[in-house]
């Protein structure tokens, strides 16, 4: 075994947390000024400038989304080939009830849990099933015509039967689901809520543990309004309710969920049909949140198939996550059979949440809100030993982060809190919300990381080692020093010492920290790039990248760095030599990481293999992903890799379309958000930037790669020019203070247009067209 080069006389890189712009400039670019002056216009009158943005009416986004929509012209047999609803909380999937001449509108909610924790997260605290609506013909179904509108996200269509024609539209708001439903000749819409019994999906893997006993069975009332219930009171104490009103055409449903009261959820599910009031009520609140979402950001790319399963992510975890609300499941909002009815904190949690950013949705973030509201439950879930400092998390969980971890030595997987405040701190460096970095991840992540530092220890090299821990899904465990973990500490560490700097803590443990860089053991690498751990090879097929979170997504080792390149490139080309456990996110981790080496042909490649339907476990019709049960996080990674390839902003330098396919000439993005709380829009056109506008949000250093080429122009929105040094490598430090907007250019000043471009890979609609 060999390991991997530490260039120890340095100090350790530091975690970009609001990095200053350092060093001397290089030489400057070919028109541009010296270092510390303007760029071009020197003596020229200022020319203001202002985008020409052509998505600002309800009807160009109207128009524009109406390409990416679903469409179905045959019945979904099958979950995953369904249409998808949601709020955040309430889901429902619409397809045929199985074996039967009625359509299945499923009704889940991410709120709807046991409270069991001694039979664990996979039967104890796991989520459980609500019910769902049967709509049931007079005549036998021979047709359907149906489109999920992304703009409205609202199903509308019709069913053809041998009787005639039902006409519907369906859509999910403040946890109620509103369906109205009218006919045609002799047919008539007949509405039956199916109960489902409040017991574990994991029950189509395996028995119950030993000790476990049913929940009670439902009981139904009337209220006096005509609204029926479902109550289904819990073992684990509290209570689920289901309340359901039919007026006229509208059928309207709500969800409530208790705990450890059996009175509040009862009350929740009535409030919210009140609340509703009717259909129109319902869709015209509706529709007003989800034209005002869209606005937030925009892109567009010539693949119509890819396009339109970007924006379909979209809207998707849109309909499954919201601030404030709990943490997404495996399977979203949209419970099906599965063994997976929980919270899996080891890849799935936080390949979830990747996209929002891009997108400029962190109000999608309930990831980050989980993490603040359950700090308590984190400190519980590490050995009695170690809670006085330290917090942790297992493989699995409920909403509440309640499952237990094991201590490295053990071979326990001990890493998975740290990899989820990543995500967090994601969040921090795409909003520069100081509170969130004050409140939620300095405090959690100090504990995080004590404790692993309560393990490491010092071996005979003077190096410090980590006694055995399990890389994610990798079979064998090393007897010490598991890349995953090794990868993790360094991160953590790293951020925490910038952290403290930035919140104006004089932290005591930051001589450990300091140390625990300057010491800890190399990366365990050999011929074929980086092992799992010590003395344990990457030997076996892995779908998991647990071994190279160095490279990606925590860019520690990275592309920048010329003597890392060759290590980069064998390690990742070693993973995928070694095929038959991979899967769909095999496919969308390798597609980013060959987008941060600038490769976007090939990280295309990798990416298109998810699409693949002679793969394994390809994505599936209506862009839902399944193995052995439903897995949302694979899909919602495709479209990170997607943002890799568009603009990346790691390392403290924003990179404007790095790695875009040689075969997309045009690309538009506007109001992308990155790492320095930035907004970008950016246009090429024939092969070529022709633009770059960056807005600044919090007034954090700038600096951008631009990818221009020729004399370049920098000014402000005023036209007055901008500050800028040329710092090599084709990036350029701007001074851009906060609420100012820069456009960056070559030769004359380009059209500003933002605006679709044309498609040139014409692909069908998603879903069953």
């Amino acid at each position: 075994m060999t390991s991997q080069p530490e260039r120890s006389a340095q100090p350790p890189r530091r975690a970009v947390l609001g990095t200053a712009l350092g060093g001397a400039a290089a030489a400057a670019l070919p028109g541009t000024a010296h270092a510390g002056e303007p760029l071009s216009s020197q003596g020229a009158a200022p020319r203001p400038w202002k985008l020409r943005d052509t998505m600002t009416t309800d009807g160009a986004w109207a128009g524009f989304l109406r390409a990416q929509d679903l469409l179905w012209t045959r019945l979904p047999t099958l979950w995953h080939e369904g249409p998808f609803l949601g709020d955040g909380l309430l889901g429902s999937m619409i397809y045929q009830e199985p074996g039967a001449n009625r359509i299945r509108f499923t009704v889940q909610h991410g709120r709807v849990q046991d409270h069991r924790p001694e039979f664990g997260s996979g039967w104890g605290t796991c989520r459980l099933p609500v019910g769902h609506l049967t709509l049931e013909p007079a005549g036998t179904i021979t047709a359907v015509d149906w489109r999920l509108s992304l703009w409205n996200a609202e199903l509308t269509g019709t069913v053809t039967t041998t009787a005639g024609t039902l006409t519907l539209a369906a859509l999910v708001h403040d946890e109620v689901l509103a369906v109205r439903v009218t006919a045609d000749g002799g047919e008539r819409a007949d509405w039956t809520f199916h109960p489902e019994e409040a017991v574990s999906p994991r029950k189509i893997s395996e028995a119950p543990p030993s000790g476990y006993t049913a929940n009670p069975p439902w009981t139904t009332r009337t209220t006096s309004d005509g609204t029926e219930q479902v109550l289904q009171p819990l073992t684990g104490g509290g209570r689920t309710a289901t309340a359901h009103r039919r007026t006229g055409h509208d059928l309207l449903l709500s969800v409530g969920h208790s705990h450890p009261s059996d009175t509040a959820a009862e009350a929740d599910s009535l409030r919210n049909l009140r609340r509703a009031k009717s259909y129109s009520a319902l869709r015209q609140r509706h529709t007003s949140w989800w034209h005002a979402f869209y606005r937030k950001s925009f892109v567009s790319f010539p693949d119509q198939r890819l396009q339109s399963f970007h924006w379909i992510q979209l809207y998707k975890v849109a309909s499954a996550s919201r601030s404030g609300g709990p943490v997404m499941a495996t399977s979203g909002p949209w419970l099906e059979p599965t063994p997976w009815p929980a919270v899996w904190w080891n890849l799935n949690v936080q390949l979830e949440y990747w996209l929002i950013h891009g997108f400029n949705h962190p109000e999608l973030d309930s990831l980050a809100t989980t993490l603040r509201q359950n700090q308590e439950q984190l400190i519980a879930n590490v050995p009695a030993a170690y809670r006085a400092d330290s917090s942790g998390i297992g493989r699995s969980s409920d909403m509440f982060a309640n499952r237990g971890v094991g201590s490295p030595g053990s071979g326990a997987e001990t890493g998975d809190l740290t990899w989820a405040l990543h995500n967090v701190w994601l969040s921090y460096r795409h909003s520069m919300d100081k509170s969130l970095l004050r409140d939620t991840i300095y405090p959690v992540l100090r504990r995080a990381i004590n404790y692993y530092l309560h393990f490491l220890a010092p071996g005979s090299d003077g190096k410090l080692h980590l006694p055995s821990t399990l890389s994610p899904e990798y079979p064998v465990v090393p007897p010490q020093d598991t890349n995953y973990d090794l990868a993790l500490i360094r991160w953590g560490c790293r951020t925490l010492i910038d952290s403290a700097e930035l919140l104006g803590i004089d932290d005591e443990s930051k001589p450990r920290w300091q140390e625990v860089l300057a010491k800890l053991t190399p990366y365990p690498v050999d011929d074929n790039g980086f092992m799992i751990g010590a003395d344990t090879p990457y030997a076996q097929s892995h779908r998991h990248y647990s071994h190279l979170l160095m490279v990606y997504p925590l860019y520690l080792v990275n592309w920048d760095q010329p003597e890392n390149r060759d290590l980069i490139t064998r390690s990742v080309v070693h993973w995928h030599e070694l095929t038959g456990a991979h899967r769909g996110y095999s496919y969308t981790g390798a597609a980013s990481m060959y987008a941060m080496t600038g490769d976007g042909d090939t990280a295309i490649a990798y990416l298109r293999k998810f699409f693949d339907p002679t793969t394994r476990y390809p994505c599936r019709a209506n862009t839902h992903y399944t193995e052995a049960g439903p897995v949302i996080e694979t899909p919602l990674s495709a479209s990170q890799s997607l943002h890799d390839m568009f603009c990346q902003s790691w390392g403290g330098v924003i990179r404007v379309f790095p790695a875009v396919p040689t075969a997309w000439a045009d690309l538009t993005l506007h109001d992308f958000r990155t790492q320095g709380a930035f907004l970008v829009s950016a246009v090429r056109k024939a092969g070529a930037t022709r633009f770059i506008r960056v807005k600044s949000l919090a007034g954090e250093p700038l600096k951008l790669r631009h990818g221009l080429t020729g004399h370049l122009t920098a000014v402000l929105e005023d036209g007055t020019a901008a500050r800028t040094r040329d710092l090599g490598d084709g990036t350029l430090a701007i001074d851009l203070p906060r609420g100012r907007d820069v456009l960056v250019h070559s030769g004359s000043r380009p059209d500003l247009s933002i605006a679709p471009v044309a498609v040139s890979e014409p692909g069908p609609a998603w879903g069953l067209p």
